[in-house]
C-alpha cells in the first residue's frame, strides 16, 4: 500500500462518506478513490459492514403499522430502470440502503416522539392524580379531626343530652340536642323531620327571658351532628314551621317541639 492511500485512509474521509459529512469536494475525491483503488475499496466494505452491525444493535423495532402506512405510500412511486456498470450498481445499491436508513431513521424519530409525548401526558395524568389524592388525604384528615373533636365534646361529662320529640303536627320528628355551659357548645344532631312543602322549613329557637333567638334552620338532608350557636341562660329549645329561609321572628303558632333547659 503506497504513502498516497495510506495518507487517505488514515484522513477520516472514508468514515465521513459514509456517514454523509463530506462536501462535494470531499465526496468527488472520496469516489475516484473507491473506483481506483482496491484497498480502498476493500476498507470502505469493511466500514459498511461494521456500520451496519452498529445499526442493528442498536435498532428498535418500529410497530408494524407504521412502517405498513410507509410502504403504502411509496407503493405508487414508479421504478425507473437503468443500465449501469459494475462501480455504478455498488452506488446504486448503497443508495438504496443509505434511503433505507434514513426512512427508518425518520420512522424511529416519529414513533420516539409519539411514544415522548405519549409519556409526558401519562406523566401528568398521574401527576394530577396524585395532586387529588393528597387532596383527598387532607380531606379525609380533616373530616376525621372534626369527627375526634365532635367525639370528644360528646363524652365529655359536662356535656347535657336533651331529646326533642315533635308534637301532634310532627310526630315523626326527633332530634338530640348536645349542651355544654362549660365549654359554651352546643350541638344537634336531626335524627328525623316530617317532609314539608318547599316553600316551608323548620326552625330551632332558644327561648331567652321572653325572647326567641333563632339558632338556625334544620334540614333532612343535614341528618349529621353539627354546630349550633350557644345560647347563654336559656331556658328552652324551640322548633318551628317557617317560610323557606327561615324567619326573623318565630310563629310560636306553627311551634312542633320543645323542651326544657331548666
Amino acid at each position: 500500500m503506497n504513502d498516497k492511500i495510506t495518507t487517505f485512509l488514515n484522513s477520516g474521509l472514508l468514515e465521513r462518506y459514509l456517514i454523509g459529512k463530506t462536501s462535494s469536494g470531499e465526496t468527488e475525491l472520496v469516489e475516484t478513490y473507491i473506483a481506483k483503488y482496491q484497498e480502498v475499496q476493500n476498507t470502505y466494505s469493511t466500514l459498511q459492514h461494521n456500520l451496519e452491525i452498529v445499526a442493528k444493535s442498536n435498532a428498535i423495532e418500529v410497530p408494524k403499522h407504521v412502517l405498513d402506512n410507509i410502504l403504502d405510500e411509496i407503493d405508487d412511486v414508479p421504478v425507473i430502470k437503468m443500465t449501469r456498470s459494475n462501480t455504478q450498481k455498488k452506488w446504486y445499491k448503497f443508495s438504496i440502503a443509505a434511503s433505507i436508513a434514513a426512512l427508518c431513521f425518520a420512522v424511529s424519530s416519529v414513533y420516539f416522539y409519539s411514544q415522548n409525548q405519549k409519556l409526558q401526558n401519562e406523566t401528568a395524568v398521574v401527576d394530577e392524580e396524585i395532586f387529588d389524592l393528597r387532596d383527598d388525604i387532607a380531606e379525609n384528615r380533616k373530616a376525621l379531626n372534626e369527627v375526634m373533636r365532635q367525639l370528644i365534646k360528646l363524652n365529655n361529662p359536662e356535656t347535657e343530652k336533651y331529646i326533642i320529640n315533635g308534637n301532634e303536627r310532627a310526630k315523626e320528628l326527633k332530634t338530640v340536642a348536645y349542651i355544654n355551659p362549660k365549654e359554651k357548645t352546643s350541638m344537634i344532631d336531626v335524627v328525623s323531620l316530617p317532609k314539608l312543602p318547599e316553600e316551608q322549613c323548620y326552625q330551632i329557637w332558644a327561648e331567652l327571658q321572653g325572647k326567641m333567638v333563632s339558632l338556625g334552620i334544620l334540614n333532612e338532608a343535614d341528618r349529621k351532628l353539627m354546630s349550633i350557636p350557644y345560647a347563654e341562660n336559656a331556658l328552652a329549645l324551640n322548633i318551628t314551621i317557617e317560610p323557606k329561609g327561615g324567619n326573623n321572628i318565630a310563629s310560636l303558632e306553627n311551634k312542633v317541639a320543645e323542651i326544657s333547659l331548666q
